[in-house]
């Protein structure tokens, strides 16, 4: 016995609700363009010196050291994990000390940020203490078996 197919209802309050949804995301799409708009321009292209910025910076630097950029000329990725913990401390130096004095969305982008950079840190000191227990050399990861960088831990 087949049953009765299912009927989306839709009533003119949740159409309302969909249509104010929608008015309030152009308007913060515009706004939030407008803000961008009227950011002083840097002549040689960098971006604004702002909290995002700074947090980008270090984020980066901690990238950097978690292997996230292969050194072009060799093709070798870098492994520093001393130089990812001390920019990842200092994303959370930033977080304690700025506590209270960020907007919602900078706390959270922080939050975030810091979260996926700590989690990235354990994922890859694992996988060295993994190739050191297996008696590899640190510099002969299984990327390069496969193709891939291979990753040099610097000593």
């Amino acid at each position: 016995m087949s049953e009765p197919a299912s009927k989306l209802h839709v009533d003119s309050d949740w159409k309302a609700q969909a249509e104010a949804e929608r008015t309030r995301l152009r308007e913060a799409e515009s706004k939030a363009a407008d803000a961008q708009a009227s950011r002083p321009r840097d002549p040689d292209g960098l971006p604004p010196a702002d909290f995002r910025s700074l947090v980008g910076v270090l984020a980066s630097q901690a990238v950097m050291g978690l292997g996230g950029y292969a050194d072009p000329q060799s093709g070798k990725v870098m492994v520093d994990l001393a130089g990812a913990r001390f920019a990842i401390d200092l994303l959370g130096t930033l977080e304690a000390k700025c506590a209270g004095n960020l907007s919602t969305e900078e706390s959270e982008e922080l939050k975030l940020t810091l979260g996926e950079l700590r989690a990235r840190f354990v994922q890859i000191a694992a996988l060295i203490a993994k190739q050191s227990a297996a008696g590899a050399a640190p510099s002969a990861a299984p990327a390069k078996a496969a193709g891939g960088p291979s990753l040099i831990v610097p000593g």
